[in-house]
């Protein structure tokens, strides 16, 4: 009796799966990946690999300020990238202040999508007045230039870390609540929404489990090149002396404070912040780039 060959079907790979391997398949990506990584873990793990808790006024030594590079201090230490005018320990220096800038822009941003895709995916599933409230207060922020508005409220609040992350907040959500509206208004006209609404499922239910799932694809990508607008917004705020505290310095203050030696040749006071504040931006920019081609082909370059 002859066997009865079974035909072979395909295994279809799951969306997950698939995301990562177009992903994975752009060396770009997953070197700016692999360098945004490793600035997250050298801010974390600062308080360990940093020689110096440069906001320790113990461990400062005025006789150790602007040390170039290679310089051993009156202690015996080796300040491998210098010290800035307080004599901080440069290295030590830029770890802290990734950690403040990180948190900044990665918190703003979290904050501000929540804030801005709520309000997106409500005015484009009530319409109306609702619509009408919500995009008006949208076009009128975003006539501005970020920066004033963010100037103007840190102004008024003080210096702070909260408070920075408040005023990025308040500048960024314009930003998702439009593009999350256009795009949860294509969705409200799909079938799935309007039969869930024929079967009286609350609103809520409705605009969250249902809208908003389909809405997270380019919500990643903007969320992404966000975090890198908000470290850059946070660093220039930061620049001009109404950002962190000198206390609880980031990599604009650490810019700042160098950049009244650059003329005097004591470069590494201003470049090496700088230089970890570009790198940083650029890994973000790298992944969030690619990304956008992955998660919408149609704008793949």
């Amino acid at each position: 009796m002859s066997e009865t060959a079974v035909p072979n079907h395909p295994v279809e790979e799951s969306p997950f799966r698939r995301f990562v391997a177009e992903f994975a398949a752009s060396k770009v990506a997953l070197f700016g990946l692999a360098v945004f990584v490793l600035i997250a873990l050298l801010a974390i793990f600062a308080n360990w690999i940093g020689p110096q808790n440069p906001y320790d006024l113990a461990q400062l030594d005025i006789m150790d300020g602007r040390l170039p590079p290679g310089s051993k201090s009156v202690a015996g230490y080796t300040y491998l990238l210098g010290t800035d005018d307080q004599g901080r320990d440069m290295f030590s220096g830029m770890l802290y202040g990734l950690r403040i800038s990180l948190a900044v822009g990665v918190g703003s941003a979290i904050f501000a999508a929540c804030v801005g895709t709520t309000l997106g995916l409500l005015a484009a599933f009530f319409g109306r007045r609702i619509d009408t409230i919500v995009m008006r207060v949208v076009d009128l922020q975003l006539s501005f230039p970020s920066i004033l508005v963010a100037l103007m409220i840190l102004a008024v609040l003080g210096k702070s870390v909260t408070n920075v992350v408040l005023a990025l907040v308040i500048v960024e959500w314009a930003g998702y609540a439009r593009n999350v509206r256009a795009i949860a208004m294509v969705e409200r006209k799909r079938e799935y929404i309007e039969a869930a609404a024929c079967l009286a499922l609350p609103w809520r239910r409705i605009v969250f489990r249902h809208l908003l799932p389909n809405c997270l694809p380019p919500l990643i990508v903007i969320a992404t090149q966000q975090v890198a607008r908000a470290i850059a917004l946070e660093a220039t705020l930061s620049f001009l002396g109404l950002g962190v505290p000198i206390t609880e310095p980031s990599l604009g203050l650490l810019i700042a404070n160098g950049y009244q030696y650059m003329l005097s040749g004591k470069y590494w006071i201003s470049f090496y912040p700088g230089l970890a504040l570009l790198v940083t931006i650029v890994s973000i920019n790298l992944v969030g780039d690619h990304l956008r081609d992955v998660l919408n082909p149609r704008l793949k370059r």
